[in-house]
């Protein structure tokens, strides 16, 4: 079976939990795409940012292997509300902050996750646009919408605007990059490491 079609596979499961009405949506208002992405409560009492690259390999060991555990440890719990911030690593990275935008935000993590889980076959496909179309397609995006997507000017403009701001300000220079109550983690980290740093700030 082709790599891309195992990646669809991955994908239809990341995004079968979509409601009927967010499976039928087309692009999200400029507004609502440029909103905060986060996951977790928003009375928890740390937050951990997330600096990340859709086609970024450790950012995808982050996502599938580390965030489940983070997730039901701490995010499922209360504990931790976790923001993610795109810093696209060249066009296609950009292409698919743009698409997981436009999906929506009740749409924009499972986006994130079936593009996570399924990186190796669209991002490294002789067609990465129709790749991204075959999975944008799981959350009711048509071509036209894609298109209609990556050309919102608007959109890239603020997008590049903020990686540059994670860059020159905050010090963001790769992907993953982490910031937990100010504190800046460069590079992944095996979920024993991210329980010591998470467990510290609780204890606070």
């Amino acid at each position: 079976m082709p790599r891309f079609i195992l990646g669809i596979a991955a994908s239809i499961l990341l995004l079968a939990g979509l409601s009927g009405s967010d499976a039928q949506a087309a692009n999200a208002p400029l507004e609502e795409a440029l909103a905060e992405m986060s996951i977790g409560s928003a009375d928890a009492p740390v937050t951990l940012h997330e600096y990340a690259s859709l086609t970024c390999s450790h950012c995808a060991d982050f996502h599938t292997k580390t965030m489940p555990q983070i997730k039901k440890a701490y995010i499922d719990t209360g504990k931790v509300r976790l923001v993610f911030h795109d810093f696209p690593l060249g066009n296609l990275a950009m292409a698919g902050a743009m698409v997981a935008r436009c999906s929506g935000k009740n749409n924009f993590f499972p986006m994130i996750g079936a593009m996570f889980t399924s990186q190796e076959s669209w991002a490294h496909s002789d067609t990465p646009f129709e790749a991204l179309v075959g999975i944008a397609r799981l959350s009711g995006m048509s071509e036209n919408d894609v298109d209609a997507c990556l050309d919102n000017t608007a959109l890239l403009a603020e997008l590049q605007k903020r990686a540059k701001h994670a860059n020159e300000v905050l010090g963001v220079q790769s992907t993953p990059t982490f910031f937990v109550e100010g504190k800046k983690i460069p590079g992944n980290m095996p979920f024993d490491d991210f329980k010591d740093v998470l467990d510290k700030a609780l204890a606070k």
